[in-house]
């Protein structure tokens, strides 16, 4: 299993952009493609947002190589602040939702913005 350090990937104690983000998603994407598992170890980031990891994590599940079991099996996250917990399990959730019918979420949030025509 192959441990992927953020800090190191993104050269920062800070995971606040969808392009550092895009920097991690890579390099975790790398490995899978090759079906190796890998730990993802967020020990050292001071600050993420969820930008930062739809672009890391979110990514992962609009690509049709990968069952959400793959990721699970595939994908182990380390050192975690207890804080962050939920913004992974919103992440992940709302993945799933998105790209399971990208379609119709995005005219929920367009109607959401600009209303009904």
């Amino acid at each position: 299993m192959k441990r992927l350090s953020v800090k190191d990937i993104i050269n920062s104690p800070l995971a606040v952009s969808t392009e550092k983000g895009e920097m991690v998603f890579k390099t975790i994407n790398s490995h899978l493609q090759n079906n190796e598992k890998v730990i993802i170890d967020f020990k050292g980031i001071d600050l993420m947002i969820t930008a930062f990891l739809n672009a890391a994590i979110g990514k992962l599940y609009g690509n049709k190589s990968y069952s959400s079991q793959f990721l699970n099996d595939h994908i182990k996250l380390d050192n975690i602040e207890k804080e962050d917990i939920s913004l992974f399990k919103d992440v992940i959730e709302r993945a799933k939702e998105y790209f399971e019918d990208k379609e119709a979420f995005e005219n929920d949030a367009n109607e959401m913005l600009y209303g009904k025509d």
